[in-house]
């Protein structure tokens, strides 16, 4: 799999902005979470521009550039988090083009995200607590933020899919790629 100079050059612009995304995360604290989320569209991207081997590169560059640049690694855990749940949704998703009905599809789509995201958020409710609340935790809470975190994956797809759809579409047509 060879690459043009110009998707190359491009990647490389992305990610000089998801890392720029990452650290102004760590500055601008009271949008930590859109800032992260926006950050991890690049890997979505670089998914969709290069295939799945060069968004897996990508995310690993990320990740490592986020580590060494940003004030607060703990957001990188966070970005690293979202960015896996995007690489995996794509790769999941060229995967069942196979599927012919495009309900079933949608469904298995759904539901293998959904098992995604809670592999990667159940380990850290659980293990790292302190990361999503700071207070004492009891088992009420921690059901709360189990649905909580359930309701926000909801909405982040739905972000990332318009985003995808409707904002992303328009930029590559005028960047040409």
């Amino acid at each position: 799999m060879f690459l043009s100079t110009r998707k190359l050059t491009f990647l490389g612009l992305l990610l000089a902005v998801t890392v720029l995304l990452i650290v102004l995360s760590g500055i601008l604290e009271f949008n930590t979470l859109f800032l992260l989320a926006a950050a991890s569209f690049g890997v979505g991207i670089a998914v969709r521009e290069a295939g799945a081997a060069m968004g897996f590169g990508y995310l690993i560059g990320s990740i490592a550039l986020g580590f060494f640049l940003a004030p607060n690694k703990l957001y990188c855990i966070t970005y690293g988090a979202m960015a896996i749940y995007l690489l995996a949704a794509e790769c999941i998703y060229d995967k069942l083009l196979v599927v012919n009905s495009t309900a079933v599809r949608g469904k298995l789509l759904w539901v293998l995200k959904y098992l995604i995201f809670n592999l990667l958020f159940i380990p850290m409710l659980l293990l790292f607590p302190s990361l999503i609340y700071t207070g004492k935790i009891d088992t009420r809470l921690l059901l709360l933020m189990f649905a909580g975190g359930q309701i926000l994956l909801f909405l982040y797809d739905k972000g990332y899919r318009y985003f995808q759809g409707n904002i992303w579409e328009r930029v590559r047509t005028k960047l040409k790629l």
